[in-house]
Parts: structure tokens; C-alpha cells; sequence
């Protein structure tokens, strides 16, 4: 099949770039190399995908609806998987505006081009920040997303508003899955794997929020990517809910329009992480233990039921694996 990518050049977008090629699909890849970090990884990856068979690649922002409008015509995929955003809590509290130009501009222009070449399904990325101040844990699909404590929680639930309202106009099968912590090899350095590893490398201290007491449901950036190409061959059917055991389906009542969490359901300690980290470092932090950040949350905790009954599948990775090939990973990188 014919896939679209926003966001190609991106942590979670070259995995599935990647994945989606060897599989013999044809990728056309949009990415505006913004940098929010070091472009020059976002380049490396990219290098790799151009190398793959099979693979386009266009380089404009989402808020360049002629160049949008113009991949969508040229390509006419059958898949859209919608990624590219401007992620991070923190990074709001000081530029707000590149939230809203991305995250919603950018996401309107999307889903105009999706109304003209209608893909077979749309999938969007969405995020567990959107559960906000909710307190009862696991967080679940039908609880109510009303109370976004980050600016980067508020444009996403935006994007899914947008989207539903877009699925129920223009009957176009829609998934919005929420991602939760997300780690693995070729990270974003502002995640707190890549950041404490080299950190912890450099010899240079850790700081900690949350007096360390937050827990994070964090999966391997391959086990996303798992749930993600199952989840393409689920579209939403109105009318036509899914058996959930323990729960219910997401799904609209008036669009083909869902939510899917993606996580695998075992929150991790904060400081269990760090130790893990340590461990397969060889080295010990220092650590500064700081109180929370604003926009941050003490838990995040993913009811995976939904993903369980749409693809048979929840994210299984351990911590422990996921760190240590992170880390072979990172001290490769930093050689070359």
C-alpha cells in the first residue's frame, strides 16, 4: 500500500517509516526538519530511510497548505498516519505559538487534504496528556478529557476534537491513538532517556522533578510502532463498536471516528528508571531532586483493553531491554 508520514524525519515517524518499507509499502515522507533539537539527527535518520527503496520524501512545514495540498495530489495514499507535531510539555511554557501553528494549523491543513484525496483510514497522534488532571488510574478511552494542565495536552485534544468533527463531516475512518512515554533508539534528546544518559555520560548532574516520586507507563518505541501498523487495518466503522473486556469501544456515535491508547499498562518509578539507567551505564548519577514542574503529571497509567480487542496486541517490552539497547545504540551514535 501507499502510506503518507508527517513527521518521516521524527523519533516515532522514522521507526514506522522503516518498518512500513521493509514490509514493501511505498512511504512518502513530509518533514519540516524544525529545530526544536539538533536537526543533524533528524538528517541521520532521514539519510537512512532515503536509502530504502520505495521512499519520498518532502521537506515543508504542515502550516505550507500548498505544499501539503500538492504531496496529497501527487501521492494519493491509501494510508495517512499523522505525526508531526510540536511536542513537549515545557517547551510551551515559553513558545506557545509554535503549539498552535503546528498542532492546529497544521493539523486543519491536514485534514482539508485528507477531504479531497480520502484516504482509506487517517490515523492521528495524539498523546496520554490529554487525561490532564484526571486521578483515577488506569486511564481510559471513555473518561472524560476536559482538564489539560499543559498548553502541548490542550492543542492535542484540539487536534482530536478537530478530527472528530472533520470524521462525522466527511465520513473518513479516523484513529487517534495516544501515545504515552515512548522510548528507544534514535530518541528525541529532550526525552528524559536521552537526556539522563548523556547526562549521566558527561559526568554532569540529574535533575529530578517530583522529589522522584512520578511513575510513567513507557513503552519500546518498536512495541508502538507494533500497535501502530495493527491499528492501520482497523479502521472505525460507525455503527460498529468493538467487544471490549473490562471496558468499552471508544468509537463515535455519529462519526468513524475512535481513541486508542497505546501503552502497555506498568507504570515505572521515576527512580527505578534512574537506576536501571545506572546499571547499564556502569555509572552513578548525581541526582538533584527538584519539585514538579508546571504542566507535568505525577502518573501516567494506560487502560490497554481497547488495543488489546483491535489488534491483539499491548506493549510487552521491558524497561531493563529497552534501556540497554538504548544505551549500545547511543555509544554507537556518539563514535561516528
Amino acid at each position: 500500500m501507499k502510506f503518507l508520514v508527517t513527521g518521516s524525519a521524527g523519533f516515532i515517524g522514522f521507526h514506522l517509516a522503516c518498518r512500513l518499507l521493509d514490509q514493501g509499502h511505498e512511504v512518502l515522507g513530509y518533514d519540516g526538519m524544525t529545530p526544536y533539537y539538533d536537526v543533524t539527527l533528524k538528517r541521520s535518520r532521514n539519510e537512512i530511510l532515503l536509502a530504502k527503496p520505495n521512499y519520498q520524501f518532502v521537506e515543508a512545514m504542515l502550516e505550507d497548505k500548498p505544499a501539503l495540498d500538492d504531496a496529497f495530489a501527487r501521492f494519493q495514499a491509501d494510508v495517512v498516519v499523522h505525526l508531526a507535531a510540536q511536542a513537549g510539555v515545557r517547551y510551551g511554557l515559553d513558545h506557545p505559538e509554535s503549539y498552535i501553528s503546528a498542532n492546529i494549523i497544521g493539523t486543519q491543513n491536514l485534514l482539508e487534504a485528507v477531504r479531497s484525496w480520502r484516504p482509506r483510514h487517517l490515523l492521528i497522534a495524539s498523546t496520554s496528556s490529554v487525561y490532564g488532571g484526571n486521578e483515577e488510574v488506569p486511564f481510559s478511552e471513555d473518561e472524560r478529557t476536559d482538564f489539560p494542565v499543559s498548553l502541548y495536552a490542550a492543542t492535542k485534544k484540539a487536534c482530536e476534537a478537530l478530527s472528530h468533527s472533520h470524521a462525522h463531516l466527511w465520513k473518513i475512518p479516523t484513529t487517534c491513538f495516544r501515545f504515552f512515554t515512548v522510548y528507544g533508539t534514535w530518541g528525541r534528546p529532550d526525552m528524559a532517556l536521552y537526556k539522563f544518559v548523556d547526562l549521566i555520560e558527561r559526568g554532569e548532574p540529574l535533575e529530578i522533578y517530583g522529589m522522584g516520586q512520578m511513575r510513567r507507563d513507557a513503552s519500546y518505541v518498536g512495541d508502538l510502532i507494533e500497535a501502530i501498523v495493527r491499528l492501520t487495518d482497523s479502521p472505525p466503522e460507525e455503527g460498529m463498536p468493538v467487544k471490549v473486556e473490562g471496558g468499552k469501544d471508544s468509537l463515535s456515535p455519529v462519526a468513524p471516528w475512535r481513541t486508542v491508547n497505546i501503552g502497555g499498562g506498568e507504570p515505572v518509578p521515576l527512580l527505578e528508571f534512574v537506576d536501571t539507567i545506572e546499571r547499564h551505564l556502569g555509572k552513578t548519577a548525581q541526582r538533584i531532586m527538584l519539585p514538579m514542574q508546571k504542566g507535568d503529571v505525577v502518573e501516567t497509567y494506560a487502560d490497554a483493553a481497547l488495543l488489546r480487542a483491535l489488534t491483539g496486541f499491548v506493549p510487552t517490552t521491558s524497561i531493563e531491554e529497552t534501556v540497554r539497547s538504548f544505551v549500545d545504540w547511543y555509544r554507537e551514535y556518539r563514535r561516528t
